[in-house]
């Protein structure tokens, strides 16, 4: 079933950005990975006690363009004005996954007044040699989907199936478009930077991260990196789950609430 949710629109220095909202109380801000092709119908799982705002980043998904970007601090000035923008009633909670993990990382070391609590969720960033990443580049198309999630059925799902030539080509230029924002993205470093277990250590704030143990995407090896390099973290481990974590094992949506709101 599909979600039902709230579309807001904002101009972010001139950046048409639309933000998805569906629930009620704290708000939780969700910063999506590297494509839009997932959707945010995960969001159900928190809205029973959460507001969650949902944002496309400049340059994808439902947002406008963004030629100027150059790298991910141009993503974390987004973001602090967008916060400026929503002018929330208390500190939302930030949550971030893949590359939105990553984006995460950067926005609440730099900021972490403005956030209460922290998710990261198979975040990308670290850039560790002794547990690489797969090369996407390196990865033909139909392989994709088996790198997502470990039940690859769930990743197929979002992919076109040959059976809707408009969905098909709508896809395409979907991802086009956002694979354009993030080439100029990764430009500076590639899909991290160099200092990130610097950031990491900057972020007081109570931080859970979540890993699926069969990803295949970015390795569950990289986790106790995460937990280590931040100040107050703890560990959650979803067995049988690929990196498309919150869709293959939606009961994981239940206690990243329970450590939320807790």
């Amino acid at each position: 079933m599909a979600v039902d949710f709230e579309t807001l629109d904002y101009d972010i220095g001139g950046v048409g950005t639309v933000v998805k909202a569906v629930g009620a109380g704290k708000p939780v801000l969700f910063l999506h990975g590297a494509a839009t092709l997932e959707g945010f119908d995960f969001a159900a799982g928190l809205a029973d006690r959460f507001r969650v705002l949902c944002p496309s980043h400049p340059g994808f998904g439902f947002s406008g363009d963004a030629p100027h970007v150059a790298g991910m601090a141009d993503m974390v000035l987004h973001y602090l004005n967008l916060l400026d923008a929503l002018d929330l009633p208390e500190k939302p909670h930030l949550m971030g996954f893949s590359m939105g993990g990553w984006m995460a990382t950067e926005l609440a070391a730099l900021a972490r007044e403005r956030f209460d609590k922290v998710v990261l969720v198979a975040p990308a960033g670290l850039n560790d040699p002794a547990h690489p990443a797969t090369d996407l580049g390196a990865l033909a198309p139909q392989d994709l989907p088996a790198h997502l999630a470990h039940d690859v059925t769930v990743a197929l799902a979002f992919f076109p199936d040959g059976t809707d030539l408009v969905f098909a080509e709508r896809f395409g230029a979907e991802r086009a478009r956002e694979g354009e924002t993030l080439g100029r993205l990764l430009a500076p470093f590639g899909m991290g930077h160099p200092n990130l277990t610097r950031f990491l250590a900057r972020i007081t704030n109570p931080a859970l991260v979540v890993w699926g143990t069969e990803d295949r995407l970015l390795p569950a090896s990289q986790a106790p990196l995460f937990v280590e390099a931040l100040p107050d973290a703890r560990l959650l481990l979803v067995e049988g789950a690929g990196h498309f974590v919150l869709q293959e094992k939606p009961e994981t949506l239940a206690r990243i609430g329970d450590f939320l709101a807790g």
